[in-house]
């Protein structure tokens, strides 16, 4: 039976180097989970694995887009549950900080297939929440109850869907389990030190070539590109234009990529089946190590 092994966390705790040396050693391989990651050609400012590091392990679900298009969680459900069911291989590693993604593997979600409509989503936000929301609830109000009348991210979301396919939202989610075992890992770190580590990335980043990675995507796609306004492109793209230093771009990345990781860690530790390690406990691997080999053989 194949049994799956998540390694969560925020960004910057050191989630894809574990996973490499884990899956070296349990003669695995990687399937990401990074809603970024999966777009080719964005790999600096994504922190996406170097070749060489592909190469050491497969990995799964990286450079499977192009920028232009959207890969919706539904899509990425749907990649990573038949490469789950077909690769033949336990267990496999599922990596990333990328919640709504595993969400979508470990508890079987069930996600309407309607890719976002942004001239519906224009029109309909023109309304105005208020309204948006007096609307949902006369076409879903189940969905009303579960929506803040003041998310005009879900309300918007939960109109475009039904819309779309003429069913509330609420018909169409809910939760399918799989079958298969799962270990959740977690790691984590104090506040300070994952500042540290955050501030430690970016400047590698910048060292290795991020501005030039924006630049010529911005060539290549044009400045607005959906993609190039996320975490670490859009600051180096205000440098780009002129608005402001490189310093003052690097400082802001590292602002933004902190109030990321806080987001992060409020959405995974909500979720008491995920086990914490501290990822700068010398024996970190050592440890984490021993409880896959124990899911392996005993859970």
């Amino acid at each position: 039976m194949t049994k799956l092994i998540v390694i969560c966390g925020a960004t910057a705790t050191g989630k894809s180097g574990l996973a490499l040396n884990l899956a070296m050693r349990l003669g695995s391989v990687i399937l990401s989970a990074d809603s970024r990651q999966v777009y080719r050609e964005f790999n600096i400012g994504t922190a996406k694995p170097t070749l060489a590091e592909q190469e050491l392990v497969p990995h799964y679900l990286i450079d499977i887009c192009d920028p232009q298009e959207t890969m919706t969680v539904a899509d990425y459900q749907e990649q990573a549950q038949n490469l789950i069911n077909s690769l033949g291989v336990s267990p496999l590693l599922l990596v990333g900080g990328t919640g709504l993604y595993i969400r979508s593997i470990v508890q079987g979600m069930k996600i309407p297939k309607v890719a976002p409509n942004y001239e519906l989503r224009s029109q309909l936000a023109s309304l105005g929440q208020n309204t948006l929301y007096s609307m949902l609830q006369q076409v879903d109000p189940t969905a009303a109850k579960k929506i803040h009348p003041h998310d005009p991210v879900r309300t918007l979301r939960a109109l475009e869907v039904f819309y779309v396919t003429g069913i509330p939202i609420s018909e169409q989610q809910g939760e399918n389990p799989p079958t298969y075992p799962i270990l959740q890992i977690g790691l984590d770190c104090d506040v300070e030190k994952l500042a540290q580590r955050i501030a430690k990335r970016t400047a590698q980043m910048i060292k290795d070539g991020l501005v030039g990675e924006v630049e010529y995507l911005c060539q290549k796609y044009g400045a607005d590109l959906p993609l190039l306004n996320t975490l670490g492109y859009q600051e180096i793209k205000q440098y780009l234009n002129g608005e402001i230093s490189l310093d003052i771009a690097k400082e802001l990345t590292i602002l933004h990529t902190r109030q990321f990781a806080k987001r992060q860690r409020t959405w995974f530790r909500a979720y008491p089946q995920i086990e914490w390690f501290d990822n700068n406990d010398p024996n970190l691997l050592d440890n984490v190590l021993q409880r896959a080999e124990k899911f392996i053989t005993y859970d």
